[in-house]
């Protein structure tokens, strides 16, 4: 993996060109901005994605079906059970 600042990114047509993971950092806060990943990595990343709004939705759905059970259903009902 590659580390380097956002500016050093703009000013080089060859940090697109490899096929290492660059870490982005902003160089004046030090702070990290994010990555970038070449396109020879975009399968792989993709079915990572995939996983990971996968997990996401099922994680809520069991929050709503959880919330479900806990709301009886009736008149006049304000409890919604989500917290």
């Amino acid at each position: 993996m590659i580390e380097t600042t956002l500016s050093n990114m703009r000013s080089s047509s060859d940090f697109f060109k490899t096929s290492e993971i660059i870490h982005i950092l902003d160089g004046r806060k030090k702070e990290e901005i994010g990555f970038f990943i070449p396109a020879i990595f975009k399968e792989e990343i993709q079915k990572f994605i995939h996983k990971i709004e996968t997990e996401k939705k099922l994680n809520l759905l069991k929050k709503v079906a959880k919330a479900q059970q806990q709301d009886p259903i009736a008149e006049g009902a304000l409890n919604d059970g989500i917290k």
